[in-house]
């Protein structure tokens, strides 16, 4: 006590004079600033400091201001997106001139366009050299020649990302082969991937994450994943094949595989089983695989335990439930996150997750019809932890609202969506009694009822009008055609062709009204 710190602080006073009695060196006025750039006096590092922390429409902005901005902000950028059509490929030269430090490129064609060809690919991997990041959108002249380019001169190029591009698997192959420091791939509608010539090597190690999206052939992609022993995230999505034995070979071989996503492929339990021997697996999603059940779930829990954030879309089959989620409430009690998305759990299920796994802070429901105001309750008294929950076409209630609201003491934010059960009445209740919830209520399954109930009765209103216009039509024909044949049918013709704008069903009708009022021979 008593003591001054051993650290000298300045007062204010001192600091103010200090500054003032420094000697800024300043050639200008600092009482008439207005005619002065302050930033002249800023170093260029500064300067491009300031412009690394704003946006890419900013970034431009700034660059037309003066020429020593311009001059910086081309010295100093490096992500670049391009609109990558064909009329972009003379223009390509004078682009790198400016924008030579560009490490992470972006190149996006839209489908009715022509993109850049292998010309213009080649070229930009020259003045690239250092490209780490590639990403290729639509760019549809772009064969496997561009991309053995890439991979010959872009050395340390670490992701590349592909989209609706027809180089195949060779384009992939001659990219992965030679860049050896390639740690994420990313390929999405590839064409060519299906005519199982050649398979993406596994000559690199280095590959961490591998996403496939809609490609016909994904299986080609395999010996990649089963050779890269530093896979981390592992996505497939929309591929067709049996991947089974692939994700078996994965599970003895990478026991680091922290992140899946498998969605719409055909696997069944055995993959699952593959992927429980990933003991340090943190994330998983199973997203409208039909053939996996509670058995494979049963075994990812048992040995998963590491597990944090599990999303379950179960398609309604009724292959995952009860049995599944209790074994991952009772292996998995560091579960943070959590998705069931059309599956049939009950109230045992629930109420073991709410009660053993403490951590949950995330929490999903959506289109569970066996899920109602009293496993809502059993949510709320038990899930402390919980920060976000969405509720979605569920039979809930009012009362189940009211029961969240009052407990869960940690929830932040609320939505629910499409439960029929639920009311406006609700939303004023709950600000009511809990202002700092930020709580979103949407109804508008029932105003979409509405819209059709109401197009409903236009249609009916339109097909009535049209039978009495059609009672019309039939007997000007019928006179048309007894007093004269050929101008008759001309006259019918030109009639119903009027009507052939008409809805599909007000067609319909008129055939079969045709059908019942042809005249007796």
């Amino acid at each position: 006590m008593g003591q001054s710190p051993s650290t000298t602080v300045l007062s204010s006073e001192f600091n103010r004079q200090q500054f003032h009695d420094f000697d800024f060196d300043f050639d200008f006025d600092l009482r008439n600033p207005i005619d002065h750039d302050f930033t002249a006096y800023l170093p260029d590092d500064c300067l491009a400091g300031i412009f690394s922390h704003l946006t890419t429409a900013d970034r431009n902005r700034c660059s037309v201001v003066c020429r020593r901005w311009h001059r910086v902000d081309s010295q100093t950028r490096r992500r670049l997106s391009l609109n990558a059509k064909a009329e972009l490929q003379d223009h390509l030269p004078a682009v790198f001139t400016r924008f030579e430090s560009v490490t992470k490129l972006g190149l996006r064609c839209d489908r009715r366009s022509t993109s850049v060809n292998d010309e213009g690919l080649i070229l930009i991997s020259l003045r690239c050299v250092n490209l780490t990041w590639l990403k290729l959108r639509g760019c549809r002249e772009i064969t496997e020649a561009g991309m053995a380019a890439v991979g010959e001169n872009c050395k340390a190029l670490k992701k590349l990302s592909c989209a609706s591009c027809v180089f195949g698997i060779k384009g992939i192959n001659a990219v992965v082969s030679r860049c050896q420091g390639l740690e994420e791939l990313s390929v999405k509608r590839l064409r060519g991937a299906h005519d199982g010539e050649e398979v993406v090597g596994s000559g690199t190690t280095s590959v961490t994450s591998v996403c496939l999206k809609e490609i016909v052939n994904g299986q080609s992609f395999a010996p990649l994943m089963i050779g890269s022993k530093r896979l981390r995230s592992l996505k497939v999505i929309g591929c067709l094949g049996d991947w089974d034995d692939t994700l078996e070979k994965i599970g003895n071989l990478h026991a680091a595989l922290v992140d899946v996503h498998l969605e719409k492929i055909q696997v069944s339990d055995v993959g699952l089983v593959g992927l429980s021997k990933c003991l340090s697996l943190d994330t998983l999603h199973i997203v409208k695989t039909a053939e996996c059940s509670n058995v494979g779930l049963n075994l990812v829990a048992e040995n998963c335990r590491m597990l944090r954030k599990l999303h379950v879309d179960g398609w309604r089959t009724n292959r995952i439930g009860d049995d599944g989620l209790i074994s991952v409430a009772k292996h998995c009690i560091n579960l943070q996150e959590l998705a069931l998305i059309g599956i049939y759990p009950t109230s045992s299920s629930l109420e073991a997750i709410a009660s053993k796994c403490k951590a949950l802070e995330r929490l999903a429901l959506c289109g569970l019809n066996t899920v109602g105001d009293a496993e809502i309750e059993c949510v709320a008294n038990k899930c402390v932890a919980l920060r976000k929950l969405c509720i979605k076409g569920c039979p809930i209630s009012n009362v189940g609202i009211e029961a969240l609201a009052s407990g869960c003491p940690n929830l932040v934010k609320f939505k629910v969506r499409r439960c029929r059960k639920v009311t406006g009445m609700v939303v004023e209740w709950v600000r009511e009694h809990r202002e700092s919830l930020a709580f979103s209520f949407d109804n508008s399954d029932y105003e979409a009822l509405n819209a059709s109930q109401i197009d409903h009765d236009h249609a009916v209103n339109d097909m009535i009008a049209f039978h009495r216009e059609n009672e019309e039509v039939a007997a000007a024909a019928a006179a048309a055609e007894a007093s004269n044949g050929y101008n008759g049918l001309a006259m019918l013709r030109a009639t119903f062709g009027f009507l052939a704008n008409r809805s599909v069903v007000q067609s319909a009708l008129r055939r079969w009204y045709n059908n019942d009022n042809v005249p007796a021979q």
